[in-house]
């Protein structure tokens, strides 16, 4: 077992991979990683599935298979994650047991295409809870506005929820209002609320990519003093609005209803800039309650190097604070900032979604000759 991650996880952060495919599951890679990294929990995207099934010839038999049946493209999509999803829920069972229902998730995305339009979104949220049929599944949803009210009916009728592309603080708070929304209404369904979890992923490196990116074409010394602040500090302000919300009588009521808190998790935590530190976004991220889902060269140079001096984000409040003024003041308007990262993240997944669906249509039609 890594000692770092092992001091990450005694330190409240939940480990999970950023990562699936078929040949982790069937080589045992996934398995060694929650036995030796402390892994706890796994996210998958459009992005990683169309890498892994692009990847190598472990797909090619239930191609043939879903070939050979006449399968249309976007049900064949379905069938292949839908599988790789159930047997990584499996793998991480004992960890979703051992603690409450809280960990051992795995994450599956809805179609990226729907992340503006709410009922089928909610429609497609429904089919593929039915279709992985495993209790610690996450059902993957945008933060858009249209994605809102999606999650608090998804969450509703009883499906857990993984909130994905935040970026503004604002956002957010509309995202932990949608969910605590969400688990009124089930109960006032009726439901078992105790057995619903959610986490809302606050994307990280992405901020400073786009916020350095306006700070270099400013040029001055104290544009250049902050370049690689904004992410950290934006993502201790948001952890800083969190523990606000789930102080509120509001949430205490569901608490006592049987509620578990919606965890933040900090997504996009890979350094892009080499000249920053590769565990970065993980050693000033550490508090308890959270979650870190790392692309495995993240984990694994966490694991080989990194420090866990204790909660490096509730004593820094006020830097956090201090940065955005700064930022602020030297005319970078945050909230053009996070409007682009939303969009472009949106474009991203939607792009990788149709590459997707382009590597296996023609797979399919390999198959099929």
């Amino acid at each position: 077992m890594s000692k770092p991650l092992s001091d990450l996880s005694a330190a409240g952060v939940a480990v999970w991979l950023d990562d699936i495919s078929r040949e982790r599951i069937r080589t045992g890679n996934l398995a060694e990683l929650a036995r030796t990294r402390s892994v706890v929990g796994v996210t998958s995207n459009p992005t990683i599935f169309q890498k892994a099934i692009g990847g190598g010839e472990t797909y090619d038999a239930q191609l043939r298979d879903l070939a050979v049946r006449g399968v249309d493209v976007g049900e064949a999509v379905r069938a292949i994650t839908a599988h790789d999803i159930r047997a990584a829920c499996d793998i991480l069972r004992p960890a979703y047991d051992a603690s409450g229902g809280v960990d051992g998730r795995v994450s599956l995305e809805v179609d990226p295409r729907l992340s503006h339009e709410t009922e089928r979104t909610v429609a497609e949220a429904r089919a593929l809870w039915w279709l992985v049929d495993r209790p610690n599944l996450f059902i993957k949803i945008p933060a858009t506005l249209a994605g809102l009210p999606a999650i608090t009916a998804t969450l509703a009728e009883g499906i857990s929820v993984n909130v994905t592309l935040i970026f503004a603080l604002e956002r957010y708070e509309a995202v932990m209002d949608a969910f605590m929304t969400g688990l009124e209404q089930a109960l006032a369904a009726g439901r078992d609320i105790s057995d619903l979890a959610s986490v809302a992923s606050f994307f990280v490196s992405r901020v400073d990519g786009e916020v350095d990116r306006r700070l270099g074409k400013i040029g001055t010394p104290q544009a250049d003093a902050l370049r690689s602040k904004a992410a950290i500090a934006n993502a201790r302000l948001a952890y800083e609005l969190h523990q606000k919300v789930f102080g509120t009588a509001r949430w205490e009521r569901l608490a006592a209803a049987g509620a578990k808190p919606q965890r933040p998790l900090w997504a996009s935590t890979s350094t892009k800039d080499p000249s920053l530190p590769d565990t970065l976004y993980v050693a000033e991220l550490i508090a308890p309650g959270t979650v870190n889902t790392m692309p495995e060269a993240t984990l694994e140079a966490f694991a080989d190097h990194g420090v866990v001096p204790g909660d490096t984000i509730t004593p820094h409040y006020e830097e956090a604070h201090s940065v955005m003024s700064q930022l602020a003041d030297l005319g970078v308007d945050m909230a053009d900032v996070v409007d682009v990262l939303e969009v472009d993240g949106v474009r991203k997944f939607e792009d990788s979604w149709n590459q997707l669906l382009d590597t296996i249509r023609d797979q399919l039609g390999s198959a099929a000759s």
